[in-house]
């Protein structure tokens, strides 16, 4: 037990912030700053508060640490936090983009302020809960709770399709889930338990890790999303508002990813082993599928929504492949993405505040009056398309490495991938920045404000550090990915052997 519990601090620190902002009245004179104060300063000391997570962290350490226990429902339900290598990570970045939300809605957001953060603030305490639960049913309340108040986002503040999407976002996404708590109930009854370090020392029975992997396979692949139920993103994408699209592709596309690793992996060794083609199958349509469409969208953030898509099959194929590269490729991957896909739908939020649409026809020459963002907007698509010396680089390169020690036919076609992601990519890119600036609209837009050099600079020196340096991440992440798949490798071994002396 920790003398002083970090974890509950920096998940439920939030909740000063709207116990504030509640407080605050939106028609005041100063109202409106206050609400945007308040909700800055809010995310940025958690942020703070978060960073002495990774400070005390001991990365030699594959167990879980600052632990945190204490009865909750009784019946063996508890109120368990804990983080390793690979959960840690995500921690630091949801709370690292939330202040990043507030400042790219400071002049956006028009009609109810007070609400919009207010919702911000809850969903950040419930995406920091999915990360350090250790408690399975404490995991479930956290993962479906985040529903709720991006649900809100989506349908209030939106676009003009925004209920449609809204109601598509959560019908998907709870659908899986209702599989997934019937494997957690499941769980328990067969091992007595709902704490996630004793079901991962736990064997459970082979036929019934196929039904649990397919159950929480259910809800992971909707989260991801995977094709072919990835559906709804690009539609809650274009909908959301630009803070909305930038925490949906930054962390909650995550949650499937981190449940992979933390749950179907571990827990069911031999289903993951068995369906593992599936997925490699599932990920390299998605790899290929995805960049074709995007090829031909005329939406911006459409466009972006299905790069997602496509970049997410990068890490199902990762995890799947079950060896180091593969696994640490996946969790780069998806640190990468997070910072990068974020960061585009910030420069998509850029020239929405000022053009309000995002038609890639309405674009075209930007490159003369808006240099700064034309080399931001430049630096976030290289990364996206993979180009070396960029965080994206180094995840895609390991997940294919990964893939091909697994299955040299997949790291065929998925290489397809970097192909196309390069065509659409550098065809977007072309079409908004490149060219004469022939449309009056565009003449007299203004480069970069201060506000917008905060939120992107940031961005862009990240990007660039990680694809030059990626090791402040992997090693964080390495003891907990070798534990992993040491005890992945040793139950099919165990398994083999059963089958042998049977037979």
């Amino acid at each position: 037990m920790t003398d002083w519990p970090i974890l509950s601090a920096v998940t439920f620190l939030p909740l000063v912030g709207v116990a504030l902002l509640l407080l605050t009245r939106e028609d005041s004179p100063y109202g409106r700053r206050n609400i945007l104060n308040v909700s800055l300063l809010t995310t940025v000391f958690t942020f703070i508060l978060s960073v002495f997570i990774w400070i005390g962290f001991d990365y030699s350490n594959p167990g879980f640490q600052m632990i945190e226990k204490h009865e909750w429902l009784g019946t063996g339900i508890a109120y368990h936090l804990g983080v390793d290598g690979i959960s840690m990570l995500f921690v630091i970045l949801s709370t690292f983009l939330m202040p990043f939300c507030v400042l790219a809605s400071w002049n956006s957001v028009e009609k109810r302020l007070k609400e919009y953060m207010i919702a911000f603030l809850i969903l950040e305490v419930f995406m920091v809960g999915v990360f350090v639960s250790l408690d399975i049913v404490l995991f479930y309340v956290f993962f479906e709770a985040g529903l709720i108040p991006m649900f809100i986002i989506i349908g209030v503040w939106g676009g003009k399709d925004r209920v449609y999407a809204s109601y598509k976002f959560f019908l998907y996404t709870l659908l899986g889930s209702v599989l997934m708590l019937l494997a957690i109930m499941a769980m328990y009854w067969q091992a007595g338990t709902t704490s996630i370090p004793e079901l991962l020392a736990y064997g459970f029975p082979e036929q019934m890790q196929t039904w649990l992997w397919l159950a929480f396979f259910a809800s992971f692949a909707v989260k991801m999303p995977m094709w072919p139920v990835h559906t709804w993103l690009p539609d809650a994408h274009v909908q959301a508002p630009t803070a909305g699209s930038v925490i949906l592709a930054g962390i909650l596309l995550k949650l499937g990813g981190y449940g992979f690793l933390r749950f179907s992996l571990p827990m069911f060794p031999l289903a993951s082993d068995y369906f593992a083609p599936f997925v490699f199958t599932l990920s390299v349509v998605a790899i290929i599928y995805t960049s074709l469409v995007a090829l031909v969208q005329e939406d911006i953030k459409k466009l972006i929504a299905y790069s997602s898509v496509a970049h997410m099959g990068y890490v199902t194929m990762g995890i799947f492949a079950a060896n180091e590269q593969g696994v640490q490729g996946a969790l780069f991957q998806m640190l990468s993405h997070g910072i990068v896909s974020g960061a585009l739908f910030l420069c998509v939020g850029v020239v929405y505040d000022r053009l309000h649409t995002r038609e890639i026809a309405a674009y075209g020459g930007l490159a003369n009056n808006m240099p700064k963002y034309a080399v931001a907007f430049m630096i976030f698509t290289m990364a996206n398309v993979g180009l070396p010396g960029t965080s994206g680089f180094v995840g895609e390169i390991m997940t294919l490495l990964g893939a091909f020690r697994a299955n040299t036919w997949v790291a065929f076609f998925a290489t397809s991938g970097v192909i196309l992601s390069a065509a659409y990519a550098l065809w977007l890119y072309r079409r908004v920045i490149f060219g004469p600036l022939e449309k009056e609209s565009l003449k007299a837009l203004l480069d970069l404000s201060g506000r917008e050099k905060a939120i992107l600079y940031p961005l862009v020196l990240l990007t660039i550090f990680f694809g030059v340096y990626p090791m402040p991440v992997l090693d964080v992440t390495a003891a907990s990915v070798d534990a992993l798949l040491n005890n992945y490798t040793a139950a099919l071994e165990a398994a083999q052997s059963v089958a042998l002396s049977a037979n």
